[in-house]
């Protein structure tokens, strides 16, 4: 853990960056476009559905109309952190390039370069296991709600394991001849960028700075700084 503490201070040094600003804010731009466009569409197609199948009317309609934008919020909530990773996905290759070229010149200078089509398709697996993953242990939170702590408890856990996959991923698609992280480091990898994630306004810069972490990390253990 003492490492990962050690990548995340780096990591937030790195953030005042020009380079990172620019995808920090192309990637919260696109994010917060997502998110608007899916929960518009979604809120005008089950208005319309309320209305032309005469379900609901007059206040009824609107009650259904601010139930509906309470559950976008909640859902919006609950999936922040996946489609904000596929976004910063996109952009990964920009990120880690930046921090590899400022800290790290000799492994920027064995780097492969990492295609739209691989960035994608590493971020939609992302999104993928996240959802199959929470899918499969719903058996194990639903009873956990019945406790103070289980669900968000187990949730963090879940997450945090697949947040340091998903990071490590980003920076090796440009070094696939690395050896993976060890378990420990991967799980502080994770950790620490989960735990960003439930801070509010701070969880914006979780993706970046754990994208930038998991550089520092794969990087840092070779004494490369």
């Amino acid at each position: 853990m003492a490492r990962a503490v050690h990548a995340l201070l780096l990591a937030l040094r790195d953030l005042p960056h020009p380079r990172v600003l620019r995808v920090l804010a192309a990637s919260l731009a696109l994010t917060l476009l997502i998110f608007a466009g899916a929960g518009a569409a979604i809120f005008f197609a089950a208005r319309w559905a309320l209305e032309h199948w005469k379900w609901l009317d007059g206040v009824t309609l609107d009650m259904a109309g601010v139930l509906v934008v309470l559950l976008l919020i909640a859902v919006s909530w609950l999936l922040f952190r996946a489609v904000a990773i596929l976004v910063v996905g996109l952009f990964a290759d920009g990120i880690v390039a930046d921090v590899e070229g400022r800290h790290y010149p000799a492994a920027a200078a064995r780097a492969m370069p990492v295609s739209f089509g691989k960035s994608l398709r590493l971020g939609l697996a992302s999104v993928g296991r996240l959802v199959a993953v929470n899918l499969a242990a719903l058996p194990l939170y639903i009873p956990l709600l019945f406790t103070a702590v289980g669900a968000p408890l187990l949730a963090f856990v879940l997450n945090a394991a697949l947040l340091g996959r998903d990071l490590e991923a980003m920076v090796r698609a440009r070094h696939p001849d690395r050896p993976p992280l060890g378990r420990a480091t991967r799980w502080s990898l994770g950790a620490l960028s989960a735990a960003i994630f439930l801070v509010p306004v701070a969880n914006l810069l979780a993706p970046i700075v754990g994208a930038a972490m998991a550089v520092h990390l794969l990087h840092l253990r070779d004494g490369e700084e």
